[in-house]
């Protein structure tokens, strides 16, 4: 039985969020065949973007920000016009996006070269806010619930559904033996059915309709050694598939149908394997604390292309594929959020998190710890990224002419 990963507290602003690195130090050969991908790929024209991203909204708190503001996760609903956001705050807070890019008149702007940035205060800016037992590292919107219903995972191992409207829990799952929860998911082709991911080594199914414990109705464990499992996502392309990342450096899917061995296999990263996330019917893409992300082809389990630029060690800092444009979205150690085009390994953009307006906690130690695409219109955009120091930036982008 593997232990908990130890505590960093050397730096005051990240250790709870902190993510130490689960290997065991063995790091696996190369697949054969991986390295003539990758020189493949170094002879593509030089990365280009076809974008322009510009910052529009920047929320923080009034009070100066401490260690229990750290954003790990945010989630849009459904219909992309709702936020949500969860950390160790032990709080779940609702954003509507119009209140986040339509600032009343009362909220004071940044005259910037070509843009105007809103500054917001959380307490104004936060629609709705649920209060929760435990700090929250994994939100997800239930499908077919018209954003009324969101789930979570917790650092105590429960998993729970919130009615986000009276703001009570409505279910509630405890099945993980104690051990944090770090990610939860929904399939789209039966919504009551969800997955967790745990420190205690599994992956599990579960149903509220099921009768039994926690309405549990699949459990794998991908490793001998219970490896944790930090990440799980359905796949939302009809396929009956379920794909999960692990701290063996690894990541795994699954057949729903038949939860026994996995049906692929993808092995790349050299330590602990943070997000999965499907891009297409076709392909995954994972994120690891090597630094790297990785596109995968989810036939034959083979690695497509590497993605290298931002900082990652040992933290979770996000990862949010927007599907309609190809891009890919993530956090960094050095307190920047990129963005790549899947046809190229490195880095379109890259925007630094600087102290401005209210933003004057401690940035020295901040992170980017958690990102999000609205998933809508393939000539503009939106990203969401958020701090360990509590402050939420939304970015919009739109797509440049043929002359520029």
């Amino acid at each position: 039985m593997v232990q908990n990963p130890p505590i960093y507290a050397s730096i005051s602003i990240s250790f709870e969020w902190a993510m130490n690195d689960f290997s065991s130090g063995f790091h696996p050969p190369a697949v054969p065949g991986h390295e003539t991908k990758l020189s493949a790929e170094e002879k593509q024209p030089a990365a280009r973007c076809e974008w322009d991203f510009s910052l529009a909204t920047v929320v923080s708190s009034t009070a100066k920000a401490t260690v229990s503001d750290t954003l790990g996760v945010i989630e849009f609903d459904p219909s992309n016009t709702i936020l949500a956001t969860g950390g160790i705050a032990r709080k779940i807070r609702i954003y509507t996006l119009n209140s986040l890019l339509r600032p009343q008149e009362e909220t004071v702007h940044f005259q910037g070269e070509h843009q105007s940035i809103a500054f917001l205060d959380h307490t104004n800016a936060c629609g709705n806010c649920i209060f929760t037992p435990a700090k929250l590292s994994s939100l997800r919107w239930k499908p077919g619930t018209g954003g009324r219903i969101l789930g979570s995972g917790d650092y105590d191992g429960v998993v729970m559904e919130y009615d986000v409207e009276t703001k009570v829990p409505i279910f509630e799952r405890d099945e993980h033996g104690g051990r944090r929860v770090w990610s939860v998911d929904y399939s789209h082709s039966d919504p009551f059915l969800g997955a967790s991911g745990s420190d205690d080594g599994t992956m599990q199914m579960w149903d509220p309709r099921c009768g039994e414990v926690g309405g549990s109705v699949a459990k794998v464990q991908p490793t001998k050694s219970l490896s944790s499992v930090c990440c799980v996502e359905f796949n939302p392309f009809g396929d009956a598939l379920i794909a999960a990342g692990c701290a063996d450096q690894k990541a795994y899917a699954y057949d729903v149908r038949k939860m026994v061995e996995p049906v692929h296999i993808f092995d790349g990263h050299t330590k602990t394997i943070t997000y999965v996330r499907f891009l297409n019917a076709q392909t995954l893409v994972s994120a690891g604390t090597d630094g790297c992300l990785k596109l995968w082809n989810i036939v034959d389990s083979r690695l497509l292309r590497t993605y290298k630029g931002h900082v990652n060690s040992r933290s979770f800092v996000g990862l949010s594929v927007w599907r309609h444009g190809g891009l890919l979205g993530c956090g960094s150690e050095n307190n920047q959020v990129f963005v790549y085009d899947t046809r190229w390994g490195e880095p379109i953009w890259v925007h630094g998190f600087e102290p401005m307006g209210r933003d004057s906690s401690d940035h020295h130690h901040a992170f980017v710890s958690s990102v999000c695409w609205r998933q809508v219109n393939e000539d503009q955009c939106t990203l969401v990224a958020g701090g360990s120091n509590g402050v939420l930036h939304v970015f919009v982008g739109k797509r440049k002419s043929d002359s520029e």
